[in-house]
């Protein structure tokens, strides 16, 4: 019996730990992020149930300082979610060029594809990033893959009329 009970408690002490870092992710809240990862340095790599990781919420939610301390801790700089996408492609959508910095800095891959085969800069090329698309190509991003339909990085800037990429791609 006592040992059903340790078991539940663990049980609900992880479920309330891991619910914790996602919020604490999305939120910015550094502090209690770390007491969490004092308690378990395995949570930062752990996963909600869209596969989101706590470095992919913070990246997306511009939460510059939580990425910089889970890139400290060396977290999964590429992990995926459920539809293959990293925190890189995350943040080339949005437009945060300095998270894009940090995640290339700490080994982030510029070519990794998700299940629409879609990349990093194919995200800059369609939502008119030019400088995140720039700073990808410095970095060996390759302009020639192509997603699920076929469309390269230029054929998505085409698409968007996002003339600045496409001088950049040609």
């Amino acid at each position: 019996m006592k040992q059903i009970i340790f078991i539940l408690a663990l049980i609900f002490t992880t479920s309330i730990y891991s619910q914790s870092i996602f919020e604490d992710s999305r939120s910015g809240n550094l502090e209690h992020l770390k007491t969490l990862y004092t308690s378990n340095s395995d949570i930062i790599n752990a996963a909600d149930s869209k596969g989101f990781t706590p470095l992919i919420l913070a990246a997306y939610n511009e939460q510059t300082e939580i990425v910089k301390f889970l890139l400290e801790k060396k977290c999964d700089v590429n992990a995926k979610d459920l539809s293959g996408n990293t925190a890189l492609m995350g943040v080339c959508f949005k437009g945060y060029l300095d998270i894009v910095k940090l995640l290339i800095d700490n080994g982030a891959g510029v070519n990794q594809q998700n299940y629409n085969d879609a990349t990093a800069l194919i995200y800059a090329s369609t939502f008119g990033h030019t400088e995140i698309a720039a700073f990808l190509l410095k970095n060996n991003a390759n302009e020639k893959i192509t997603d699920n339909r076929g469309n390269t990085a230029l054929n998505h800037a085409e698409m968007q009329g996002n003339s600045e990429i496409i001088a950049l791609l040609k």
